[in-house]
């Protein structure tokens, strides 16, 4: 891992927000430079926080997201149908967060666990009526698990593989608790997606690896697991969900959905290390762009403020060196997150009520992979002729 992929300077971990009485305190940031396998292409970030001190305490409720909720219910309903799923069943997620999924499955009465390593989310799943496990997801604890010899039916994963430091281990405890004929179905932000479109704010020290189908493959195949099946989505700006099953599953055929995007990744040079090296340049260029519009802006005398809190948000103002100098605020519709502030950049966030009462210009959408919804939730600034911003892949403005 000695070549470099993208390097975005120095930031504190992007969930880390703060309260008031913590703006004046030492503020720890760590490398965020990202390099690349030249064998098996497999892009990672080197870990410079343990885990247990980025997830313990977490901010991010994915039930505040309607169509992250929807992706869910429609997720849940095809794999029933899809694999015969029913109240003799066991499907276990991994990093459930508060049940924003696992719900689907308890109202067709189908038994589940969570499994979550942040104690204040794991809380809001178990009063949901959603049992839950708190605890780092290992081949130890898959051992514990299925001591009784019980062993799930569907093991999900919904952006948890990319937050993994220790890949080997993680996956062969999914190994270990799956059913002889069960199913693994994993979702991840695709690098294929992440390069073309210029998605480098998705990258932060949550996020450990950052998979291409074919680095995934490898990974799988080291432990006998077999990638059978693979959907390409619109989440997160571009994601992969991957099906897996034992290597020696035969009653599962490989689809052409797996050879044919297998060979589109190497047509794109995802098999080369000269194509991943190509992009720290590109990142640069936006950069740039993003900066001449907000100085524009400012001294144009125009008004910009942020919507949203999410992580990739505090990625992008970081590396851009963007504070409440061109941004004067954002705001989020967690709970959670409102009257804190920003990691690094201190940016204070309110709840959405405060645009009407402030008449923004420009409103930039930090998460702009849910840009529909947040302009259909925030059409209210027409009214006084404000537009939205989308940073990624380059600035885009939108009345």
């Amino acid at each position: 891992m000695n070549h470099t992929f993208v390097d975005l300077g120095m930031s504190p971990l992007a969930n880390s927000y703060l309260e008031h009485s913590q703006l004046d305190r030492l503020e720890p940031f760590f490398p965020l430079h990202v390099k690349v396998c030249d064998s098996c292409f497999l892009v990672q970030l080197p870990p410079v926080a343990r885990p247990e001190e980025i997830f313990s305490d977490y901010a991010y409720f994915s039930s505040f997201s309607d169509s992250w909720l929807k992706h869910a219910k429609s997720y849940v309903d095809g794999v029933i149908k899809r694999f015969g799923l029913n109240r003799e069943s066991w499907v276990v997620e991994i990093a459930s967060n508060d049940g924003y999924l696992l719900q689907y499955f308890v109202a067709s009465g189908i038994p589940v666990l969570g499994i979550e390593p942040a104690a204040n989310i794991a809380k809001e799943a178990v009063r949901r009526g959603i049992p839950t496990q708190v605890q780092f997801f290992s081949a130890g604890f898959a051992r514990e698990l299925t001591a009784g010899g019980k062993r799930a039916d569907l093991i999900i994963g919904n952006n948890v593989l990319a937050h993994v430091p220790d890949l080997n281990g993680f996956v062969s405890g999914l190994k270990i608790l799956l059913g002889s004929a069960a199913v693994i179905t994993l979702e991840f932000p695709h690098l294929m997606r992440l390069m073309e479109e210029n998605q480098f704010d998705t990258i932060y020290h949550e996020h450990f690896s950052y998979f291409s189908l074919i680095a995934a493959r490898q990974l799988f195949q080291r432990h006998g697991l077999r990638i059978f099946d693979v959907e390409e989505l619109s989440t997160h700006g571009g994601s992969l969900r991957i099906y897996v099953c034992h290597q020696g599953d035969e009653s599962k055929a490989i689809s052409d959905r797996v050879t044919n995007l297998l060979s589109r990744e190497e047509s794109a040079g995802f098999a080369r290390l000269e194509h991943y090296l190509s992009f720290d340049d590109q990142v640069k260029k936006t950069k740039r762009k993003l900066l001449e519009f907000l100085i524009s802006a400012r001294e144009n005398g125009k008004a910009v403020v942020g919507y949203g809190a999410p992580a990739k948000g505090n990625t992008l103002l970081n590396y851009c060196g963007i504070r409440s100098d061109f941004l004067d605020y954002t705001v989020d519709r967690s709970p959670h997150k409102q009257n804190r502030f920003l990691p690094g950049t201190h940016i204070p966030i309110h709840g959405p009520e405060k645009i009407r009462e402030t008449k923004p210009d420009f409103l930039l959408i930090l998460p702009w992979n849910i840009r529909a919804e947040v302009m259909d939730q925030m059409q209210c600034i027409r009214e006084w002729g404000g537009q939205f911003v989308v940073p990624i892949p380059t600035v885009q403005i939108f009345k």
